[in-house]
């Protein structure tokens, strides 16, 4: 499929509302339309330019925004404040990436708890829920340009292991871009639609998409019938990509020039010996040789070099590709086609290994780094009803949700979900003792459910008396083809459970449906505002409980200075918490961590050794 470069800024697009399809990328994100004259998708760009927005956000002293390829310059003069990577960062704790947050510039806040992680850039705080948001909102305002007509809604693609914490995350961020995400689709579906699998109900096919992008790789097997997606299995690392690749031939050079990589007046030279080896990488797809020079030094290297050192990271990937065949009980010769999607996928080396594993060629025939937006075009286009061979199936019109602490809305089953539909989620209690939950189950967009509509309530009664945070109530949500919903609550450890059906058809006229959907993008900034303030205060107040338990328990194994210390802390807190600045907050909590964690761990480390003392280990 040809691609060209044009602005299609005509009459026909003026006439109806355009849905976008848009590839949130972990290097790169872009932006695709169904061409309102060929009907092929198509991704936006400006006459010679890429379609490729570079997936990073750069903060300046008065914490104004530059996304893109300007906030990629300021990766070497202003690490700290440029932002990148975010969509590694989504629906995760701090927990999740520990083991990576040193390869990161930027400061990951740990405040040793389960809670979504935050990135601190000078006193900002902010979730990659709103680091995503600003990504969406550039694509948004660049679709809108060159289109010269207003984008407000959009089909957002996701990885296919991402689970529904991380999809949601993905909704967030697009409606505090100011669009209505109509869905979230998995990546190698879209993949599989620009492909043209899928698009006719006839199809029948087992496939593989093989997704090797700059940061990170996956591997799903699909199993498509009756225009029904199934995804079998799904495989990969979400720390290998292409710039793994630039990393081996920068390493390569240095030894072969013999620099000391760590030398301080050598640091300049090796980040600039970087971006040379990204050029090599990019060279030697076409070329048996790369030359160059970086001060004075001669830079060279040859294909088969570059092979050599690709093979670790191959093997790596045909292993994910093993597992993915085993984890989806299908065969290597029962798959029909093999997909290439990301741009590292251009190597020619990567396509030779795969095409061999596989035993037979892959389909390689788009753009790797359009593919996926071009899928979610597709997707757009028919749930714009334009594709007739498409039968779409029922769907929520509104999501359905719990009340969380802090009257907050937790969606379970997002709006546009298909019917028949189950979807279940652990919550634990709050408080030392607790015998029973409340569960109030809400329809709506809005992040405070005293704006959306409440459907029903019931407690679910007789927990045994264990301490805060040990219980595990598992509550599902289950909607059958008829559209009624089934609330379930069941405590995993006691086996105690209750259930409630809703039967009300959720009994909107599409004029609400639309008036609800259109407060919640028009209150998005101020509901994530608020939502964000009153997660800081539920967090603040927990650490709060939790370091005066502790003090209680640990009193005489704490030094005079430690006391005075953490009650300047906990003042300093409890006075914060009585403010709306939610920046604030955080910032008091870091302080109360930072003095509480090292006699904490010292605390747990005399416990520790007072234990084991006479054993033999």
């Amino acid at each position: 499929m040809a691609k060209i470069g044009i602005n299609i800024a005509t009459g026909s697009l003026q006439k109806k509302e355009i849905i976008v399809g848009i590839d949130l990328g972990t290097t790169n994100s872009l932006v695709a339309i169904i061409h309102p004259d060929t009907k092929q998708p198509v991704a936006l760009k400006e006459h010679n330019s890429s379609s490729l927005v570079p997936s990073i956000i750069y903060f300046d002293e008065s914490n104004n925004t530059i996304v893109g390829e300007q906030a990629k310059q300021h990766l070497l003069t202003d690490a700290k404040r440029t932002i990148f990577s975010v969509k590694r960062l989504m629906g995760k704790s701090y927990k999740d990436v520990s083991g990576h947050s040193t390869s990161l510039a930027y400061k990951i806040i740990d405040d040793e708890t389960e809670s979504l992680l935050k990135v601190q850039v000078g006193n900002k705080f902010y979730s990659p829920i709103e680091l995503s948001s600003f990504i969406l909102k550039e694509l948004k305002s660049r679709a809108e340009h060159i289109l010269k007509t207003p984008v407000n809604k959009a089909v957002i693609t996701v990885p296919a292991y991402f689970n529904d914490t991380q999809r949601q995350a993905t909704r967030n961020a697009g409606k505090l871009a100011g669009l209505d995400v109509l869905r979230v689709v998995n990546e190698p579906t879209a993949a599989s639609l620009a492909y043209g699998i899928g698009l006719h109900k006839d199809d029948h096919k087992t496939i593989a998409v093989f997704d090797l992008g700059g940061g990170t790789f996956d591997i799903s097997i699909l199993k498509i019938a009756n225009g029904i997606f199934e995804v079998l299995s799904t495989n990969g690392d979400t720390y290998l990509g292409g710039d793994d690749i630039d990393e081996a031939i920068k390493k390569y050079w240095i030894n072969t020039l013999g620099i000391d990589a760590n030398a301080e007046n050598e640091k300049q030279f090796v980040t600039e010996l970087r971006l040379k080896a990204e050029d090599a990488k990019k060279y030697l797809s076409d070329h048996d040789s790369y030359e160059s020079e970086l001060d004075s030094h001669a830079l060279t290297i040859t294909r088969e070099v570059l092979e050599d050192l690709l093979n670790p990271l191959i093997l790596k990937t045909l292993a994910s590709c093993t597992n993915a065949l085993k984890d989806a009980g299908v065969e290597k010769n029962s798959i029909d086609e093999v997909l290439m999607v990301g741009g590292s996928t251009r190597v020619p080396a990567i396509k030779n290994a795969v095409s061999i594993f596989f035993g037979k060629a892959v389909n390689d025939s788009m753009n790797p780094d359009e593919v996926v937006a071009l899928g979610a075009a597709l997707q757009a286009d028919i749930l714009a009803g334009n594709n007739k061979e498409f039968l779409l199936l029922d769907i929520t019109p509104l999501s359905l949700g719990i009340e969380t602490m802090g009257g907050l809305m937790d969606v379970l089953i997002p709006r546009n979900s298909k019917i028949p539909n189950k979807i279940s989620r652990q919550y634990t209690t709050q408080k030392d003792g607790q015998g029973s939950i409340k569960i109030a189950v809400y329809q709506g967009e809005r992040d405070l459910v005293k704006d959306n509509r409440k459907l029903a309530e019931f407690s679910l009664k007789g927990i045994p008396g264990m301490p805060a945070g040990l219980p595990k109530v598992e509550v599902s949500f289950l909607i059958n083809a008829d559209g009624i919903l089934v609330v379930a609550a069941k405590e995993l450890r006691s086996g105690v459970e209750q259930s409630i059906e809703v039967r009300p058809q959720y009994g909107l006229s599409d004029e609400e449906v639309e008036g609800m959907l259109l407060a919640s993008i028009t209150h998005a900034k101020d509901d994530i505002a608020t939502r964000a303030l009153l997660e800081a205060k539920t967090e603040g107040e927990q650490l709060l409980e939790t370091t005066e338990k502790f003090i209680q328990k640990n009193i005489l194994f704490l030094e005079p200075r430690e006391m005075v210390q953490t009650a300047e802390a906990i003042q300093a807190l409890q006075l914060a918490l009585t403010m709306n600045d939610k920046d604030l907050i955080h910032t008091k909590i870091e302080d109360l961590n930072n003095i509480s964690r090292p006699y904490a761990e010292r605390i747990m480390d005399q416990a520790v050794a007072r234990a084991m003392q006479g054993k033999i280990i």
